[in-house]
């Protein structure tokens, strides 16, 4: 599982994560940093990623649209990396499920 994280997130999470999400990304590696959120959900459709953000354009996306991609919400109080990095490891499992479906377009972290 490939995550595409959006710039309300740090770039950080590719490099702390990578054990557990080998090949994922920021938008800031790409050069998609400022883009639509459209646009970077084109770009995670056709590479195939899973959106991590804290944007609710994101949260509404996935349910209009639906997958893929599928969209993961971090809707943590505290948003600095540890926390989130922390959230999706404790969470791996669900997060693994989440993969797996073939219905699910959204995963909320809390």
């Amino acid at each position: 599982m490939r995550l595409l994280f959006d710039e309300h997130l740090s770039p950080k999470l590719v490099r702390r994560l990578g054990d557990l999400y080998p090949g994922s990304l920021h938008v800031q590696d790409l050069g998609l940093r400022g883009r639509k959120d459209r646009s970077i959900w084109e770009f995670a459709r056709d590479g195939g990623f899973t959106v991590v953000s804290r944007d609710s354009d994101f949260e509404h996306l996935a349910i209009t649209l639906g997958p893929p991609p599928k969209v993961m919400i971090v809707r943590s109080r505290d948003g600095h990396t540890a926390v989130v990095e922390d959230l999706l490891r404790r969470n791996a499992e669900s997060i693994l499920n989440f993969d797996r479906s073939q219905e699910a377009s959204l995963l909320i972290l809390e």
